[in-house]
């Protein structure tokens, strides 16, 4: 850990002297319109009506190392907002250009290891300079890097919004533990306002990472995989469908324990096992019934996600401990019930009895009851899924999600004012002290 801290310490040295004399030149390089802009965020923040004209629209820097279609589509629907900077990596953009509209400024990246300190660097300096270049109003960064993070405190010079995703690291999940939870935390304490999927997510960054109630926003996890979803009917009749990442604290073991009890009402019932993750062995050693399971242990194309989601009966999220989901969303845009575990976000967005079914995490015959009950009631299952895809087109809509992220834009903005002119107080006064003696 502390060779760690020492590493870190020095990536940011690396960046500070080249921010130093980037600072001293900014204020003199402000030509004529960009202080028109300036004047125009601060009537902004002082109340003016967005929209009211579009003198007073946000620029918007949307910067994100994950998250290809949800950025994407964050990034078409702020354009309602303001000008808009999409800085993504061009692999996890690339299967999503078909729907990035064209009023984006994209501009993607080739992104480096994390093993890669040098690449890394290039990388950040480059955002950086993409940032300068189009003065935003505010920059909205997802997650965390464990090399970006380090950079955050250089862009306090702009309002900054983060979405935590995960405040802290799921169980199994190798792939986010490779950064250390104190780097995460320290760059979610860089924002001037957090945006979280969840009411339960609002708990744990308040009281584990120390951010104040107040800066921390609730907003629903905006409506993804919406692609060709006219054919919504299930076209096997009793599929029971888990997709996503595979790894420990998505608690499919518990699903596959659920199998015998389906079984004994359901003979024909079968459970499709999309996504890859950890090693599965471990999984199919718990499978007492081979022949119940379809398995697709890999990347799944968009392609396939629309026709496995097409073709199921019930999607089953049995996790065991998360913060929020993209696999409901999905479900609710092919009308499909849910079936999911009280955990992190998912009852925020799963409404038990009207969008789906909520079941106590780590308990299989609760899981199979509640699958069970789905199956033997194909008009339940059409309701719950027509309830599902009215809630995506209303609460999870772009609309909705957009105007609640611009609001955040707002009020870190506002704040980022009063705390300069705050500043400007205290030097005053200092000043004015020091006059003052003899």
């Amino acid at each position: 850990m502390q060779g760690a801290r020492t590493t870190l310490r020095r990536f940011q040295s690396g960046l500070r002297s080249r921010h130093s004399n980037h600072r001293q030149q900014s204020k003199s390089n402000l030509n004529p319109a960009e202080n028109k802009r300036v004047s125009e965020t601060t009537q902004l923040c002082a109340g003016v009506p967005a929209g009211a004209s579009t003198a007073h629209r946000l620029r918007v820097a949307f910067v994100s190392y994950d998250f290809g279609e949800y950025c994407i589509k964050h990034a078409n629907g702020l354009l309602g907002t303001g000008n808009v900077m999409l800085i993504i990596p061009r692999e996890l953009a690339d299967p999503h250009l078909s729907i990035l509209d064209p009023q984006v400024d994209f501009r993607p990246f080739d992104k480096p290891r994390l093993r890669q300190p040098l690449r890394q660097l290039a990388c950040i300096r480059w955002i950086f300079r993409q940032i300068r270049e189009f003065q935003p109003d505010v920059i909205h960064f997802q997650r965390g890097h464990l090399w970006f993070n380090l950079a955050m405190p250089f862009l306090k010079r702009y309002s900054l919004v983060v979405t935590i995703h995960d405040p802290r690291h799921h169980a199994g999940d190798r792939g986010s533990q490779k950064t250390p939870q104190f780097v995460m935390d320290f760059g979610y304490r860089q924002a001037d306002h957090v945006i979280v999927h969840g009411s339960q997510l609002k708990e744990v960054v308040a009281t584990e990472i120390g951010i104040p109630y107040n800066k921390i926003h609730v907003i629903p996890h905006i409506a993804i995989g919406e692609r060709n979803t006219n054919e919504v009917s299930e076209t096997d009749g009793q599929l029971i469908l888990f997709f996503g990442r595979i790894w420990e604290y998505k608690g499919l073991d518990y699903l596959i324990r659920s199998q015998p009890i389906i079984s004994q009402q359901f003979p024909d019932a079968k459970i499709m096992i999309c996504g890859e993750g950890e090693n599965f062995q471990r999984y199919r050693q718990l499978m007492s019934d081979p022949d119940k399971f379809i398995v697709h242990n890999r990347w799944i194309t968009d392609d396939e996600q629309s026709e496995f989601f097409q073709r199921a009966s019930i999607v089953v999220l049995p996790y065991i401990e998360t913060t929020q989901s993209g696999v409901v969303p999905v479900a609710y845009a092919h009308a499909k019930p849910v079936i999911a575990t009280r955990t992190g976000g998912l009852p925020d967005i799963i409404e038990d009895g009207q969008t789906g079914i909520l079941v106590d995490p780590k308990n299989e015959v609760q899981l199979a009851d509640a699958i069970v009950q789905l199956l033997r009631d194909k008009h339940l299952r059409e309701s719950l899924g027509q309830a599902g895809k009215r809630k995506l087109e209303t609460d999870l809509s772009q609309a909705a999600v957009t105007k609640q992220t611009a609001d955040v834009y707002r009020a870190a903005i506002a704040d980022r004012k009063s705390s300069k002119k705050r500043r400007q107080r205290r030097i005053k006064k200092s000043d004015s002290v020091s006059t003052a003696r003899p």
